[in-house]
């Protein structure tokens, strides 16, 4: 047997890990490899606790964390999150023990369903009930052991079944695209001692009309999708916010613009509903190539 396989997880201290107050979430998939190695330095030269970046189209998951690992030396790196759709359970578990054991135990497994269009048009799956099929997957992820609990897996869970999963099941939850009350209602779910690691989008316009476009932007390819639609309208939105790009009212729920002052207030109010760790993902303008980088300095002691 090779050492990786005689490693468990308890041997690689993964129970300990934390991830700091503040992380940054952010898109890859549009960076080569100069840029990829710019973000991880950026992040962590700032005292961010971690990164977090997404699974779409381009890089697969568990490359993006090798390389992002192999260019920081303290900071998390996370999945939020790897499609569960896009490699069987023994092969993630595999991963993560092997980011882990490569890395000094900072990969983060976040693990979600994603959307029917990535899955079946795009995989030639069959997208099955969220909850069934990502208890299904943990079951086979976990196997035998008795501590998989603490492992560091957490899901991409915003209703409250796949949320309850998560409490009992994992470290705890990547809600992306909510509000306070949201961080609050998963709180109480999730109970203590489990991650509540939010994302909120942040934007440094202090113009409302430019500061809603950019908002619409980032929004517009979720605003079809029937799942962040329903968690939406479960929120209390209506269906006239979420027409024609999202009401004033909507955007302004979703994005934290304005001063860095009014921002860092807003970041607050999650951590005081029960956020655990807030994922910062910076809004700017796509003509000002440092703008995101910008944002991530002046918001780096929220």
């Amino acid at each position: 047997m090779t050492t990786l396989g005689r490693l468990g997880l308890g041997r690689l201290g993964l129970g300990r890990l934390g991830l700091g107050r503040l992380g940054v979430w952010s898109p890859i998939d549009r960076l080569d490899a100069a840029g990829l190695r710019r973000l991880a330095a950026v992040v962590e030269d700032l005292g961010y606790g971690a990164l977090w970046y997404p699974e779409a189209r381009g890089y697969e998951s568990f490359t993006a964390a090798g390389f992002l690992l192999a260019a920081s030396r303290r900071m998390v790196v996370g999945s939020s999150i790897a499609n569960i759709y896009a490699r069987d359970a023994f092969t993630a578990r595999r991963g993560m023990l092997g980011l882990n054991a490569l890395h000094g135990g900072r990969f983060v497994l976040g693990l979600g369903v994603s959307n029917p269009g990535n899955v079946e048009a795009l995989r030639g799956h069959v997208f099955a009930p969220p909850v069934p099929a990502m208890r299904a997957y943990l079951d086979a992820l976990h196997g035998d052991a008795g501590d998989a609990g603490e492992w560091p897996v957490a899901l991409g869970a915003v209703g409250p079944r796949m949320l309850a999963l998560a409490g009992a099941r994992t470290r705890g939850a990547l809600p992306y695209s909510v509000t306070p009350a949201h961080t609050a209602m998963a709180a109480g779910i999730l109970g203590p001692g489990r991650w509540l690691a939010v994302e909120q989008k942040v934007c440094l316009e202090t113009d409302a009309a430019r500061a809603r476009a950019l908002g619409r932007a980032e929004l517009a390819r979720h605003m079809a999708l029937p799942a962040d639609r329903a968690n939406w309208l479960r929120l209390g939105f209506s269906e006239d916010d979420l027409r024609d790009g999202g009401s004033d009212r909507f955007i302004d729920a979703m994005v934290l613009w304005g001063e860095a002052d009014r921002i860092r207030a807003g970041v607050r109010v999650h951590f005081a509903a029960g956020a655990t760790h807030v994922c910062l993902q910076p809004l700017a303008d796509p003509a000002d190539p440092a703008g995101r980088e910008r944002v991530l300095r002046l918001l780096a002691d929220c």
